[in-house]
This record gives C-alpha cells, structure tokens and sequence, in this order.
C-alpha cells in the first residue's frame, strides 16, 4: 500500500512520506508538511497522538480517516489538494 499512496498522491502533485510505524524520530520526520493524512484504524494510539501534537505545534491541516483504502486517500486529496 505504501508504494500506492506515494504514487496517488504524485497524481495531485503531493509530495508525500508515509509512516507505517512510529520511528524513533518521528517529529524530525515530518517536516513543515501543508496537510497531514492519519488512517486511524492502521496506526497505533501512540502514532496518531504524535502525529496531532506535531501537527498542531507546526500548524499542519489534519485529515483523519477510519479507512485506509487507496480511494479514501483519492477522497482526501480531491477535496483538499486543488
């Protein structure tokens, strides 16, 4: 699934990182990002908490979503990446 969230998000001229697991130096990680994507059924508790923090510390819109399917990320970035 990585490879095909990196190659739809290429499709909306996003750039983008995908985290299956929290590394070590996740905050290092995710940068000045425009919008942030959480799919919270695939990710852990602690991921998704991280991911907030740093959002809301860097002022980075969030997206969430229960499914973690090619075509909620298709959804997501129709709606906001136009």
């Amino acid at each position: 699934m990585v490879r095909q969230y990196l190659d739809i998000c290429k499709c909306y001229n996003c750039k983008a990182k995908v985290f299956t697991q929290m590394p070590a130096s996740f905050k290092n990680q995710i940068g000045k990002a425009d919008l942030m994507v959480l799919f919270t059924s695939t990710v852990s508790h602690t991921m998704v908490s991280g991911a907030i923090s740093e959002a809301k510390y860097n002022n980075i819109e969030i997206a969430r979503s229960h499914s973690s399917s090619s075509s909620a990320l298709r959804k997501i970035l129709e709606e906001r990446c136009k």
